[in-house]
């Protein structure tokens, strides 16, 4: 079954996730933008997957307004908007420094409420569209030593909650991601006596394609992604 959508951007792109999505989107035939801080770091991804890397800084209005219309000018209006970008700020309560958790706060929320403003003000008039937002086990429960990284997670999860019930009816399909445990890379394999205990990027970027197929009589709004053996 192909994508019902055509063009998708993918902020806060890198490794892990955001390279399997673009895989996986322009393997189904998709237009692919990919945008982050610094461009540079796109470049083998974007030679491999045909993907076009954008430079922007999530959290700064302007540049969040310049990255849409770059997109529109060069792939056309996103009918899908992918936001992975995060940050953490681990520290104890008496000592972390608040404007570390002041930019993580921004990043991991307020960047993402940027981007869907905008992703909002192109699918609404469409009719159609889709926003997905990339959650974590903090989304839901806040660990000690990582308060910012919890503020940041559980103001993306309402934020997904309240647009969807906005946008929803008008035909914008939202839905919130919790990545409920590790996600394999080369610096975090599976260990040998517990194999697929680590969530593979390309089998979350499979569900995020299977999310994007949903009719609209039966969508998700919250996905929930762990291996077999995380404790819940």
């Amino acid at each position: 079954m192909t994508l019902p959508y055509k063009t998708a951007l993918i902020i806060g792109a890198g490794a892990g996730i955001s390279a399997s999505l673009a895989r996986a989107l322009t393997a189904a035939g998709m237009q692919v933008a990919l945008a982050a801080r610094n461009a540079a770091k796109l470049s083998g991804l974007a030679a491999e997957t045909g993907a076009v890397p954008f430079a922007a800084d999530a959290v700064d209005p302007e540049a969040v307004a310049r990255l849409f219309a770059a997109v529109d000018a060069r792939l056309g209006p996103p009918d899908v908007v992918i936001y992975n970008a995060s940050a953490r700020a681990p520290g104890k309560l008496a000592d972390i420094e608040p404007e570390a958790v002041r930019g993580a706060l921004n990043i991991s929320a307020f960047g993402a409420f940027l981007c869907v403003q905008q992703a909002a003000r192109r699918m609404e008039p469409a009719g159609r569209g889709a926003i997905f937002l990339t959650g974590a086990t903090a989304s839901v429960k806040g660990f000690a030593l990582s308060a910012g990284f919890a503020m940041g997670k559980f103001a993306l999860r309402g934020l997904a909650q309240s647009a969807a019930r906005e946008l929803g009816p008008k035909g914008i399909h939202v839905a919130h991601f919790n990545i409920d445990g590790g996600v394999r890379s080369a610096a975090r394999p599976d260990q040998a006596d517990r194999p697929d205990s680590t969530l593979n990027p390309d089998s979350i970027a499979q569900t995020y394609l299977a999310t994007l197929r949903q009719p609209r009589d039966a969508w998700s709004l919250e996905v929930e992604l762990r291996p077999w053996v995380e404790k819940f």
